[in-house]
């Protein structure tokens, strides 16, 4: 005599192409996201219902055994399942099949075993939930394992002044936006628990509208950060998550190609800092160009003579005698004045010419030790002085 469960079970193998085609039809109906996958995509989404389906019916075969649900239900989609739908959506997809099946089950159970095929149906679709979650949070642990090693090798090129191709393909494997503008911002590495201060690093720059790659080399850390429009705007805010002492800006750069201009001078910087103890936080890193300079960083040294040396000799020939002078005589104007055989008045007027030139103010005193290194630097460098 053959018994409820057996009628079932017969019943449910008849009925397996007609359960997982009215599955796959529910989702065409029932889920907008599903009907605009591509064609390959929903070829998995379908695969996964049939698996479902005949996992289930083992499973109701042998309701004491071990069915393996992740193997026999995703087999080997999990990877492309989690790059195509999200959790949630392959929730969905698990309601919408159980629903198909529900509505069936008053025909195909057998005589008088329709409630209990119904909370087998119930109990099942639980555990390939649970499944479905457990699925999800190890690529997501394996995709966040390897992204923060890809995430290094994209700072570290950076970092190095690399520019193929590579870099660029990478950092939008990491989600690297198509920012016009970047910058490299340069302190010390975080106290432990150092992930908790990287992820409020990417929380504040995402909620900025900005894009973020980090780099914790050691005791430091490096981190680029792009925006349509202005990175350096949102700098202010990201210094909190970053270690003690002094945090240096580089200079903003026209893509990610070019950003290993703003690291060289971030990191120049950061290892000069500590010469002006007052500097602010965070400091830019053309702020700190005699530090810098002092440190062997030919790029500062060059800097300073261009944009501020190179401007006074080509212009009026006493504004670098005034400034020397005056600087040399501790800032005095009526010594400047003396030495000079000029009034205290023009002595004034072109220390004001000097800054509108070159935007450091010799009567202030780091625009003063600015203007002496440069013009020290500028001597130095240029053979007919």
């Amino acid at each position: 005599m053959v018994t409820a469960d057996e009628a079932t079970v017969a019943n449910l193998r008849a009925a397996r192409g007609t359960l997982a085609g009215e599955a796959v039809r529910r989702m065409e109906e029932a889920l907008p996201w599903y009907r605009a996958m591509s064609a390959q995509d929903r070829s998995w989404v379908g695969l996964i219902a049939h698996a479902a389906i005949s996992a289930f019916i083992a499973w109701y075969q042998e309701p004491t055994g071990k069915v393996a649900i992740t193997a026999d239900v995703f087999g080997t989609a999990p990877r492309e399942l989690t790059r195509s739908i999200s959790l949630q959506r392959a929730l969905e997809m698990v309601r919408t099949v159980v629903d198909s099946i529900e509505e069936q089950v008053p025909s195909i159970a057998g005589p008088g075993a329709e409630q209990h095929l119904r909370e087998a149906v119930l109990r099942y679709s639980r555990d390939v939930a649970f499944a479905a979650a457990e699925i999800y949070a190890r690529a997501a642990e394996s995709r966040g394992s390897w992204d923060a090693r890809l995430e290094a090798l994209v700072v570290d090129a950076v970092l190095r002044g690399a520019e193929s191709e590579d870099l660029r393909s990478r950092a939008a494997a990491l989600n690297w936006g198509a920012s016009t503008k970047v910058l490299v911002v340069a302190g010390a590495a975080p106290p432990a628990p150092v992930e908790e201060s990287l992820e409020g690093l990417r929380r504040s720059t995402r909620g900025a509208g900005g894009d973020l790659l980090i780099g914790v080399q050691g005791e430091r850390l490096v981190a680029i950060l792009g925006h349509a429009d202005d990175p350096g705007a949102l700098v202010g805010d990201l210094v909190q998550f970053f270690g003690p002492g002094p945090v240096v800006v580089g200079p903003a750069v026209n893509g990610l190609m070019a950003a290993s201009e703003s690291a060289r001078a971030a990191i120049s910087g950061l290892s000069s800092a500590r010469a002006w103890p007052g500097a602010p936080r965070p400091v830019q890193s053309e702020d700190l160009l005699p530090e810098r300079l002092l440190t062997g960083d030919a790029e500062a040294r060059r800097t300073l003579i261009e944009q501020a040396y190179r401007p006074l000799t080509e212009g009026a020939a006493h504004l670098l005698e005034t400034v020397w002078t005056y600087v040399e005589l501790g800032g005095s104007l009526e010594g400047a004045a003396r030495a000079l055989f000029v009034h205290p008045n023009t002595v004034r007027y072109r220390l004001r010419r000097v800054s509108d030139i070159t935007r450091w103010d010799p009567t202030d005193a780091r625009g003063a030790f600015v203007l002496r290194i440069a013009i020290i630097a500028g001597r130095v460098s240029d053979p007919q002085t």
